[in-house]
């Protein structure tokens, strides 16, 4: 197993952002010495509002360690792991970082960590809670801490809620916040979806920037594409991926944390203006084997990055379930032959 000196030694090697991801982030945000707090030029701003779209993030884990404590120091390291393997950037605090299982003082924790130690990658934060002035606050705390942008998931506790309040709830924070923002249209989870008609309402503000969208239908991901074009409609699925990168839109990929490289040649190859067909075919081989190896929550998932990291373990918070003894047999194997996959 690695040790933590010879792993930031491998990353300390590894090849700078792209420069098209470097166009998206703009100038490099530097630190004033008042309090830590960061600010980008306006050029920077604008093109991550409405520059260079097609993009990859990773939707980052969060680890834990075995006591259920935020791992700093693990953290560090997986940043600069995605980093390395291709990403151009990294959403913390989003569903596959557990955002709900952490304190609203760890969740600024979290963020203050990624921001501190971007290492070129650019950085969205997802600071939505239930209540519009703890959403409020961590969205101002992400934008004064240097984010990039944010990915806010609506209120989560009232179902089948009317556009109108809806439209109320967002403009409350667009109106105090003017780093980019993304609205999160995971119904499933959320139980509220984001409609045409709710970001339509919206889209007088110049920092909307787009969505995430977690439902695979591809007839939803599709009209959101033909109703949006100048917004980035990020997939957030593998299975909408092709359509999305045909269509210049980014991606922000929970796959990403174990298959950073292989969705980072997806990308390349486009922007390369290569065939994306074989590297997708390469993607859903490598995911399927490892699905198929038992990653299919956050446990397994966690456990297997660390072997491919090659640091200590990862750990979830309840209620997500920790990995089994046959799970870690069958995801070994799993990563064994995706290696000899090439």
């Amino acid at each position: 197993m690695q040790t933590r000196r010879s792993f930031l030694g491998w990353v300390g090697a590894a090849g700078a952002l792209s420069a098209v991801g470097r166009r998206a982030m703009g100038e490099e945000i530097r630190a004033r010495s008042d309090g830590g707090l960061r600010m980008a030029t306006a050029e920077g701003r604008a093109a991550a509002a409405s520059g260079e779209k097609m993009l990859f993030w990773v939707a980052a884990s969060t680890p834990c360690d075995k006591n259920l404590n935020f791992d700093a120091e693990l953290y560090k390291d997986l940043l600069a792991y995605l980093k390395a393997q291709g990403a151009d950037g990294v959403v913390v605090l989003g569903t596959t970082g557990e955002f709900p299982s952490f304190s609203f003082a760890e969740r600024k924790k979290i963020a203050e960590t990624a921001l501190k130690n971007r290492n070129g990658l650019n950085i969205i934060v997802g600071p939505g809670t239930s209540n519009f002035p703890e959403t409020v606050e961590l969205s101002k705390h992400a934008e004064e801490h240097g984010a990039d942008g944010l990915l806010i998931v609506p209120p989560f506790y009232y179902k089948h809620v009317q556009v109108e309040p809806l439209t109320k709830y967002y403009s409350m924070i667009f109106e105090q916040v003017k780093i980019p923002i993304n609205l999160y249209h995971i119904p499933f989870a959320s139980g509220v979806p984001i409609s045409h008609e709710l970001l339509h309402s919206l889209e007088h503000y110049p920092n909307l920037a787009g969505i995430k969208d977690s439902v695979s239908d591809p007839e939803v991901y599709h009209q959101f594409v033909a109703e949006f074009p100048k917004l980035n409609m990020r997939t957030g699925t593998d299975a909408n991926l092709k359509y999305a990168v045909e269509h210049g839109m980014g991606a922000i990929l929970a796959e990403g944390n174990n298959f950073a490289k292989q969705v980072a040649a997806v990308f390349l190859a486009k922007r390369a203006g290569k065939d994306i067909d074989e590297p997708i075919a390469k993607l859903h081989a490598a995911t399927k084997l490892l699905r198929e190896g038992g990653v299919d929550e956050y446990g397994p998932m966690k456990y297997a990055l660390s072997l491919q990291m090659g640091t200590r373990e990862f750990y979830q918070r309840p209620p997500n379930s920790d990995v089994t003894e046959e799970q870690k047999k069958k995801i070994k194997a799993a990563l064994e032959e995706i290696k000899r996959m090439g």
